[in-house]
């Protein structure tokens, strides 16, 4: 069992589902952005989903893709990204996954990629953009160094690809909660409650849903049936508006979403 497999297995077995947060390397400083990530651990979040900032970020929302432009041209470099997991694991106990468009980890190598990664102290990759049957190397990479890989899974797969994404992810399977790109919305997507239930038939574990969540309610809803809810552009958005303080104390007003009081998880498996 991997490091995020483990803390959510921990959470479950305590009654409570995980947060898990999103925020971008390099927003709006370097520095800042680690302070962030370091807070929002500190007030709530279990797994850290940092982000690589990326030219051409066609699955994310105008708050990430301004966010993660203006780190490109405050002068983000990949080595950047291991250095704040090297720093952000030194400071906080909580899991650190990247998420990161595929093309960056092959102009750096995918092997040496991996290797960097696992020596900062990273648990893996979330890779938008890579299904499954074009990932050989990164799932030989990732076995080889036990690096976790979260593969996505959208309410228009077929049960083949979900079959497919829950035999290639571990950690957890990342499940779109909408079509489209992301961003904060008011209602969470209905697709989001059928799409995790064909997982479990598929044989999912974890499964833990992304794109639109922004308040506690939001996240106790998606607990009922998942096992993580994943927040990014409420993240992001509040450290944009009101700096370090109010991303981790956004973070903290989320995680009183994490206990479990409706429904028991382990009976909608």
């Amino acid at each position: 069992m991997t490091g995020v497999a483990e803390t959510l297995r921990a959470r479950r077995e305590a009654g409570e589902g995980a947060l898990i947060g999103y925020l971008p390397i390099g927003f709006p400083t370097f520095d800042e952005s680690i302070d962030a990530a370091v807070g929002i651990a500190q007030s709530g979040v279990d797994i850290i989903e940092l982000g690589v900032p990326y030219s051409d970020p066609v699955m994310d929302g105008l708050v990430i893709q301004a966010a993660t432009q203006r780190a490109l041209a405050e002068g983000f470099r990949l080595s950047h990204a291991f250095e704040a997991v090297r720093r952000i694991t030194a400071e906080c106990d909580a899991d650190v996954l990247l998420m990161t468009y595929w093309n960056p980890v092959v102009q750096y190598g995918v092997e040496r990629f991996a290797d960097d990664l696992i020596d900062a102290g990273g648990a893996g990759l979330i890779t938008p953009d890579l299904v499954p049957d074009e990932g050989a190397e990164w799932i030989a990479a990732s076995a080889r160094t036990g690096l976790d890989r979260v593969f996505l899974a959208a309410p228009s797969s077929s049960d083949d690809r979900l079959a497919q994404a829950v035999e290639t992810s571990r950690g957890f399977v990342y499940a779109v909660s909408t079509m489209g790109i992301t961003g904060a919305r008011t209602d969470i997507d209905t697709a989001a409650r059928s799409l995790v239930s064909r997982l479990r038939d598929a044989g999912a574990e974890n499964a833990c849903v992304g794109l639109g969540i922004s308040t506690p309610e939001q996240v106790r809803e998606v607990l009922e049936y998942a096992d993580g809810a994943i927040v990014g552009s409420a993240l992001v958005k509040a450290l944009a508006d009101g700096g370090v303080p109010a991303v981790g104390e956004l973070a903290a007003q989320l995680a009183t979403g994490t206990t479990r009081t409706r429904h028991d998880l382990k009976g909608s498996r």
